[in-house]
């Protein structure tokens, strides 16, 4: 996982309920002063929050709703007002595993990947983008790890890697991961239509001994998967229709259902 900086910050927009001067007070005290948080923009009237940050959309809204007020993600967009392409995974409902995770393109070569994901064992977890986005069979249709350059698994720092090895998420000991994380070799327009998985056990990142490690890296089942679909961005004006255990959906008609995702080794999408 690449360090973040002030500069590889993202923009995100939280609907937060809130009716007068005093609220968005607090919302600001609990924002301001924050590692990782670089500028917050409160309009009262829109009851709309609008942050710069290095930290997680799932950070962020833990630090908003530490003031009693319930926060919905609206949007990322990247810090430069230029969109150069978005998308979200929604893992779940079924299973006890649900979360989103989202991918935005922060310039041609930084793709950000951030997300939180309930429902986990403690500890370390392998999360990788898979090639199809078919989810028929759940996620054992989901094919293997993206790797349009036939290369072995690896870790997201090694230059001999699936570009869909993005390594290990943890998860705390209620089960929650909170990630972000920075590549070089993701890019939006190459994913929309494949898939993200997360699995049982830490990958090894190509680095064991066992058979699987080249492959895999030995990460165990596949826990939970959604299909990657394009996502309207900050500057997109995105339609929330709901928000389910702090995770929004979009009103989205590219969105693919289950099972309607990229089922072969098509060619990847135009550029967003």
């Amino acid at each position: 996982m690449a360090a973040t900086s002030s500069s590889d910050s993202s923009k995100l927009e939280f609907a937060v309920q809130m009716s007068c001067d005093s609220c968005a007070n607090a919302i600001r005290s609990a924002l301001v002063g924050v590692n990782g948080i670089h500028l917050v923009d409160i309009n009262v009237s829109s009851e709309q929050v609008l942050i710069d940050t290095t930290l997680t959309s799932g950070e962020v809204q833990a630090l908003i709703e530490s003031t009693g007020r319930r926060a919905v993600l609206k949007g990322m967009g990247p810090t430069a007002f230029k969109d150069l392409g978005a998308a979200v995974a929604m893992l779940g409902p079924e299973g006890d595993i649900k979360g989103a995770v989202r991918f935005l393109q922060l310039s041609e070569k930084q793709c950000l990947i951030e997300g939180t994901i309930d429902g986990l064992k403690p500890g370390l977890h392998g999360l990788h983008v898979h090639e199809f986005g078919d989810l028929t069979s759940s996620c054992l249709s989901c094919g293997d790890h993206y790797n349009p350059g036939e290369n072995r698994h690896g870790g997201p720092d090694d230059t001999d890697r699936h570009v869909g090895d993005l390594g290990n998420i943890h998860a705390n000991e209620a089960g929650r991961a909170n990630f972000r994380i920075q590549d070089s070799r993701l890019k939006v327009w190459d994913i929309i239509g494949r898939s993200v998985v997360v699995d049982s056990s830490e990958d090894d990142l190509g680095r064991g001994d066992h058979p699987l490690s080249r492959t895999t890296g030995n990460s165990g089942d596949r826990l939970a998967c959604g299909i990657i679909a394009r996502s309207a961005g900050l500057f997109q004006n995105p339609k929330k229709i709901c928000s389910c255990d702090g995770v929004t959906l979009w009103e989205e008609r590219d969105r693919p259902i289950a099972g309607t995702g990229r089922k072969s080794k098509d060619p990847p999408a135009a550029n967003l």
